[in-house]
């Protein structure tokens, strides 16, 4: 059974700056900037069949390229920091397409998303790191200067079962279009 997630790709310049930030952190485990992406919709472990009607279904989608900004840096799980990310601004066209994907996912008999959609790109997953060492390592390096790109696609990764991390493996990319396709 494929473990499947819609997303957006990271460019590798912006990837490398944002591999930058790593380290100074204890307890992070830092993703490797090839895996780093904007989850639009985890999917989950499903059969072929739901797997293939799902990315025939992705092909349906007819959605301009818009633009991504990635502005500075924050951590998810409050007082258990379980995470360090690259926050992704909520713009209309992203926030749009996650909808569209979460409405076309759940036409395909999946549940609905139990968690807020928080654009993000995880950098590190954190274990037993304090609460303290993560605002030390906000206070130097929380400052991200803002990286921009157009998004030109969105992509159906797979995963292996794992702890997170990656490698994702691409196994389809959908265009974004600036025309519309006649009906």
């Amino acid at each position: 059974m494929p473990r499947l997630f819609a997303g957006l790709e990271i460019p590798a310049e912006i990837g490398q700056r944002l591999a930058n930030l790593r380290g100074g952190l204890p307890g992070a485990r830092w993703i490797d900037p090839e895996n780093y992406h904007v989850t639009l919709r985890f999917i989950g472990d499903i059969d072929g069949i739901s797997a293939n009607e799902i990315a025939y279904l992705m092909s349906r989608i007819e959605r301009k390229p818009f633009k991504v900004e990635i502005r500075g840096l924050s951590s998810f799980g409050g007082n258990k920091p379980r995470a360090i990310v690259a926050n992704v601004e909520p713009s209309k066209p992203l926030l749009e397409l996650q909808a569209e994907l979460e409405r076309l996912v759940r036409r395909c008999g999946l549940e609905p998303e139990g968690r807020k959609f928080t654009p993000h790109v995880t950098l590190a997953r954190l274990r037993d790191a304090s609460c303290r060492d993560v605002a030390d390592y906000l206070s130097v390096r929380g400052y991200f200067p803002t990286q921009a790109f157009t998004a030109e696609q969105f992509v159906l990764f797979s995963s292996r079962a794992s702890t997170g991390g990656g490698p994702y493996l691409v196994e389809n990319s959908y265009e974004l279009c600036a025309g519309v396709r006649a009906a």
